[in-house]
């Protein structure tokens, strides 16, 4: 028995096919090969077409059954992780009526920040728990604004994971997590914002029908069995955003359980077990995949933008020329914990929402010519990223998620010792490496909804665990004092925004 995870990215559209038993993925593929291409009219806007993920994740179905040798009669379930906060119009034959405007596009922001001061920032703090910033909500009041010729014509608005079901079923269903990172559910109410939907002037049935983030959502149609090469009456039975699911991949579900990336861009995923969230909305909560009316679990998301850009940045213009990340690594195990002063703040990627968008840019702190030399920079770069972890990582705990263990993929930021040597070291945190993708999670989840597995821990039995990092309770004082002299320079930066 096989179970099929799809993973929809902006740059790509992966496959997976997992053995349920085993719990091993026995064949993957993603396309483009290239990086799909983002479409930009105008500054700040970014649309991709929906059919194109559609053609990318037939090209990658299938690579992958042709690659495992297994028959589409081998298929239990089928998992959707897409990428979160798009926005998908059809009407009512299903037809897209615009390009999908993605997760990077920031043209709503000012919808958003005038339906905050409108509605007013407690209002929905509490019931959203967050602004509703550029989120989905704020998209679609564009299109109402912009494109009303548009907008007539909607029949339903979906998320991109939203429409990759209505493509393999026919049906067109959501999730409450779905709909809470758009910014159209009510965490008090138990219920989609009508308070939201009235001030933009949405229809309530404009909003898909709700079913379970595990589940069945749908069984794969005759027309997409063709296109795919897949067997007709597959259940679709999960779908969540990346992020969301990222979490899920690392088997992480209950409070204080923590999932981290760090890419060019960086994340932290906590688990919270209450309703919950930050009065200066310098993080995003949203219903975490096994959310329920009767059982609180919120997916607290900080996110950093400047984060392993910041290391290429450094290999690039400061390191010797031709290094490599391992050799990069190497050398700025030279230079001690908090790099004999020098600290680096690491927002050079655009305004932080975790800095309350402010744009402080990026800066070096501390160099003295006579003491320090390349080492000490590419140390501190590690060192501020860490940091800038740590100084979420705070938020969070603020709003009661105690962070005592981390799970992340053994990849990007996470090969580097001295990035998971700072973080534990500074978070007292134990640090889990793990052998998994978005797109083998979403083969997992399936088959939690389809009941393959009777819970996640069963799903999650045989994820491989590659390191544990535990701090150096030695070198804590050495981090501590670190961070808060980093911290110190952050808090002039900010003041003189």
């Amino acid at each position: 028995m096989y179970l099929l995870g799809y993973d929809i990215g902006s740059s790509s559209v992966k496959a997976s096919l997992v053995n349920a038993e085993t719990g091993k993925c026995v064949s993957s593929a993603f396309f483009p090969k290239t990086e799909a291409a983002i479409m930009a009219a105008r500054p700040g806007w970014a649309e991709q077409d929906p059919q194109n993920w559609w053609e990318n994740l037939k090209l990658s179905t299938q690579a992958v059954m042709a690659g495992s040798g297994i028959g589409p009669d081998g298929i239990a379930a089928i998992g959707i992780s897409y990428q979160m906060h798009g926005l998908v119009c059809v009407d009512k034959g299903q037809n897209v009526l615009r390009p999908a405007i993605i997760w990077c596009d920031s043209r709503a922001v000012p919808y958003g920040q005038k339906a905050f001061e409108a509605l007013g920032e407690t209002q929905c703090l509490s019931h959203l728990l967050n602004s509703p910033g550029n989120f989905t909500a704020s998209k679609l009041a564009w299109i109402k604004e912009n494109e009303p010729a548009v907008y007539e014509r909607i029949y339903k608005i979906m998320l991109p994971g939203d429409y990759i079901a209505m493509k393999l079923t026919g049906d067109i269903c959501t999730t409450v997590s779905g709909l809470s990172e758009g910014m159209f559910w009510d965490f008090q109410a138990n219920d989609v914002a009508g308070f939201l939907m009235d001030y933009y002037g949405f229809d309530r049935s404009l909003i898909a029908d709700i079913k379970p983030t595990f589940g069945e959502q749908g069984r794969v149609n005759a027309w997409a069995a063709k296109e795919l090469g897949l067997k007709e009456g597959i259940p679709v039975t999960y779908r969540a955003g990346d992020q969301p699911n990222n979490a899920l991949s690392l088997n992480v579900f209950n409070p204080g359980e923590i999932a981290s990336t760090a890419g060019t861009s960086g994340v932290v995923y906590g688990v919270n077990g209450e309703v919950n969230y930050d009065p200066k909305s310098r993080v995003n909560t949203f219903a975490h995949v096994n959310h329920t009316a009767e059982q609180t679990r919120l997916g607290v998301l900080l996110c950093i933008n400047g984060t392993g850009i910041l290391n290429s940045w450094v290999k690039r213009n400061v390191a010797p020329e031709g290094i490599s990340y391992s050799d990069m690594n190497r050398l700025a195990a030279q230079a001690p914990v908090g790099s004999a002063g020098v600290s680096i703040l690491p927002f050079g990627n655009g305004a932080e929402r975790m800095l309350e968008n402010k744009e402080t840019g990026c800066s070096i702190c501390g160099v003295n010519f006579n003491l320090h030399g390349k080492q000490h920079i590419v140390r501190a770069a590690q060192e501020g990223i860490v940091f800038s972890f740590k100084y979420g990582i705070d938020i969070m705990e603020q709003m009661g998620i105690p962070v005592q263990k981390i799970h992340a993929g053994h990849a990007n930021m996470f090969l580097s010792p001295i990035f998971r040597e700072t973080l534990a070291g500074v978070t007292g945190a134990v640090i889990e490496l793990y052998d998994t993708d978005g797109s083998v999670g979403a083969a997992k989840g399936a088959g939690i909804g389809a009941g393959v597995y009777k819970d996640n821990n069963e799903a999650f039995a045989t994820l491989e665990k590659l390191e544990v990092i535990e701090p150096d309770v030695a070198q804590r004082t050495a981090y501590d004092d670190a961070y808060a002299r980093w911290k110190s320079n952050l808090e002039r930066a900010m003041a003189a925004f």
